[in-house]
């Protein structure tokens, strides 16, 4: 199927969950969902952003359908609570595992839980969230649960043994572990759940290189200095905006051919249309895949049983 980002397909009807939708690929995505008729949640940490994300989306797309729940990914009292208000609902089409640190502290720090952050932030939340909103997945056809992947992925190990980065913490890969975890996340989900039946599947997408300096300015959502601009359009060459790098997962979410266990980013790798991709075998092993299970059901203090 040839795919348009500019003309995607009707959504009315449908219900998106977004975490971390007030800013980049999130608010993208969700002005981008809203767009196409869908009623979109934005499951954001901060009401203030969040607040200022849906008057965005209203300016922008008149009619949006659109609103906010409250989401820590960190807390697990608040990832209960957002699973709740989301189990609550009638349908739930896709859930977007989007929220996460991008530039992580220079040296380690943890959760409330004694957990490594970025781990905590950018894959033990949505781990957590992913399996109490299981039951309106479940009751919803043709669900989807979308991961939001890196190119970092690309270019660094995966020592299960140090999962949580005791021995060798540095920023560069903490940030790339987490992402190389979530994308195993992803596809071991959809392994999981065709094995238990469920009709509910699970992609995993990257935004290739995706620079705030070219993203169209949207006030109370992304407004980088004059130098950020002149910074990031040097790269212009390999670079695109947030815009353009949420089309990989407005693919995997839309997409009525997109099926589970697909992976998506830019056509160039880097920037571009978005169509399949390959993931690393890292992220694609299945021994790995039921090596971290386990692991993220231990840290996240939560078992996620399918079937």
């Amino acid at each position: 199927m040839t795919w348009d980002p500019e003309a995607l397909p009707h959504a009315v009807g449908k219900t998106i969950a977004v975490t971390g939708a007030n800013a980049g690929i999130g608010y993208f995505a969700s002005e981008q969902f809203a767009r196409a008729g869908a009623h979109v949640i934005l499951a954001c940490r901060d009401p203030e952003r969040a607040e200022a994300a849906i008057s965005a989306i209203r300016r922008r797309v008149p009619g949006a359908s659109v609103e906010a729940i409250l989401l820590d990914v960190t807390d697990r009292e608040s990832v209960a609570a957002a699973a709740e208000a989301l189990v609550e609902r009638e349908r739930l089409d896709v859930l977007m595992l989007n929220a996460g640190i991008v530039h992580p502290p220079k040296r380690r720090a943890t959760d409330a839980y004694g957990n490594e952050l970025v781990l905590a932030t950018n894959v033990l939340g949505h781990f957590k969230l992913a399996a109490l909103a299981m039951p309106v997945l479940d009751r919803t056809a043709g669900a989807r649960v979308v991961s939001l992947g890196s190119l970092a992925t690309l270019l660094a190990r995966f020592p299960l043994d140090d999962l949580q980065l005791e021995k060798s913490y540095n920023s560069w890969n903490a940030y790339a572990q987490s992402k190389i975890a979530l994308q195993v996340f992803g596809f071991e989900l959809d392994r999981r759940m065709r094995a238990a039946g469920s009709g509910v599947s699970s992609l995993v997408v990257h935004p290739g290189y995706s620079t705030s300096g070219r993203t169209p300015g949207i006030r109370g959502v992304n407004q980088p200095s004059r130098l950020k601009r002149f910074a990031d359009n040097l790269q212009a060459a390999w670079t695109q905006g947030k815009d353009h790098g949420a089309w990989s997962a407005v693919r995997a979410s839309l997409d009525p051919d997109a099926q589970g266990g697909q992976y998506y980013g830019p056509r160039e790798v880097t920037k571009g249309a978005p169509a399949r991709a390959r993931a690393t075998r890292t992220t694609r092993s299945r021994r790995v895949g039921a090596r971290l299970w386990p692991l993220l059901e231990e840290y996240s203090d939560q078992r996620f049983d399918l079937g």
